[in-house]
């Protein structure tokens, strides 16, 4: 299968490029993203194929439905990193929470966030296209939090690959900069910037797109990809679990093959609701796909009203700091498969003009033939966390952003599954004020050993360890001087 560009080709880069292309190059013509000429439309008996699949087995198969170019025994040893999470049959269990309510759980991988069931294997992909082809990969990711600690630990040590991540200074929670701070890998840097996340991820798009940033580490004999979610590497990864979410459904005989349900998933950039929505046009029986955001509610307006528009957003920081975007990538790949590169160039020449792009009426109801949308509030989200662990389930902030969905935007009475995207011990402060009610200022560690303690909540070896860590990447620089330190830290390794 080959891949095609979201604003059309410049002339200068190939029409159409490999799987394997797309992902050690993923920037595209007029700052466009890499996305499947076809997707794969898979046949009747595929879900009763897989009711007794593992995880690694499910996976393999859809793979493969995109004849991606890359050996099986490549792909099968990126999948087997599966293993390293608390189950390697089920890494993503779907619990019910209520009888129509069910918990996609997406955080038992080694960095305990949904990035993982993605990056481990893609890393593990990517590294080894690099030993092939025997050249050196440079990996740039931007974080808000999660995507941060999964890439490094992906790629900590990888032959032939250095990585450099990008988070906001104050962005994200204790235990996620820790993740990242503390990590030893010869081949990692880490570096906090004085912005946020919108700020970090502008500056990976600007130096994937900088022939003269390229030039400079063509010199040291390096070459330039990504890890956040603008590589289709990522994506790929992410159609998979909603498959999952399906099959588990109809292990557990709450519904019948072919019956539709909700997918509910908080979202920031876009990517985990994207893997969904080709999910859906691949042929799972999604009745419609219900995005939840926090007070940085750009997607619900856009998804209301089909305008986009940052003119004057600030952005805000809140309990759920993974969300806590206003460019976010992946609708871009939306707007390609609905409208076509002439009109997705048309719009986001707009939006980086103009900071703004308003979609036609007819365009506005074909977005949400397929997605409806919602933001709650922190208070919402704490009185949840409370609410739902009152009837035995902990949540983090993300999670409970779907609640909100859940509640109010349901036309149907049918089954729902809402993604909880991070373990409870990333944001442990916020989770103890849900529960004891209160705004006290808590130190993470103290959070942690006091919502384990008092509530019986497992903590993890590797967030406890975090705290008596050595933090060997102290670096928090203006954003102007990016550029400059990653280039400082290829010449120097």
């Amino acid at each position: 299968m080959n891949f095609i560009e979201t604003r059309g080709n410049d002339g200068n880069l190939p029409k159409e490029v490999s799987f394997s292309q797309a992902i050690l190059n993923p920037s595209a013509s007029f700052g466009g993203l890499y996305i499947p000429k076809d997707l794969p439309a898979l046949e009747d008996n595929f879900l009763q194929k897989h009711i007794n699949s593992a995880y690694k087995e499910l996976a393999f198969d859809i793979l493969k439905k995109f004849e991606i170019d890359i050996e099986d025994e490549a792909i099968l040893n990126a999948l087997n990193l599966y293993d390293n999470f608390d189950d390697k049959n089920n890494p993503c269990p779907v619990v019910k929470v209520k009888d129509d309510l069910f918990v996609h759980e997406q955080y038992h991988g080694p960095t305990r966030a949904f990035k993982d069931m993605a990056l481990q294997p893609f890393g593990s992909i990517l590294s080894h296209l690099a030993q092939k082809k025997d050249e050196n990969y440079l990996i740039l990711a931007a974080t808000s939090g999660d995507t941060g600690p999964a890439a490094l630990n992906t790629f900590k040590n990888k032959k032939n690959i250095k990585i450099v991540c990008l988070y906001p200074d104050g962005g994200t929670s204790d235990v996620q900069r820790l993740q990242m701070v503390c990590e030893d890998g010869d081949n990692q840097k880490i570096i906090g910037i004085k912005g946020n996340f919108d700020d970090a991820q502008n500056a990976l798009k600007n130096l994937l797109a900088s022939s003269s940033f390229k030039a400079e580490l063509e010199k040291e004999n390096t070459k330039l990809s990504a890890a956040n979610s603008v590589n289709f590497g990522r994506i790929i990864f992410q159609i998979i679990y909603h498959f999952w979410s399906y099959l588990e459904l109809l292990r557990q005989n709450e519904i019948k093959d072919g019956e539709k349900i909700y997918l509910v998933v908080p979202s920031g950039n876009f990517g985990n609701v994207l893997g969904a929505y080709y999910g859906q046009k691949m042929g799972l029986p999604i009745e419609k796909l219900l995005v939840a955001s926090n007070e940085n509610n750009i997607l619900t307006e856009w998804i209301k009203t089909g305008i986009y528009d940052i003119r004057e957003k600030e952005l805000k920081l809140t309990k759920s700091p993974a969300m806590d975007i206003l460019k976010s990538s992946n609708i871009e790949r939306v707007i390609f498969d609905l409208f076509g590169s002439t009109r997705t160039k048309e719009l986001f020449d707009d939006l980086n003009k103009n900071s703004i792009f308003k979609m036609s009426p007819e365009e506005t109801a074909k977005l949400q033939e397929f997605f409806s949308a919602t933001f709650s509030d922190d208070d919402f989200g704490q009185k949840t966390i409370k609410e739902y662990l009152d009837s035995g389930y902990l949540m983090d902030p993300h999670t409970a952003t779907c609640i909100k969905a859940y509640n109010e935007l349901k036309e149907k009475p049918l089954k729902t599954v809402i993604y909880s995207t991070a373990e409870w011990t990333k944001f442990s402060p916020t989770v103890l004020n849900s529960l004891n009610q209160n705004s006290t200022k808590y130190a993470d560690k103290d959070a942690l050993e006091e919502i384990s303690t008092k509530f019986d909540a497992n903590l993890p070896k590797s967030i406890k360890e975090l705290f008596s860590s050595k933090i060997n990447h102290p670096l928090v620089i203006n954003k102007e001087n990016i550029e400059e330190e990653i280039i400082k830290f290829i010449r120097k390794s």
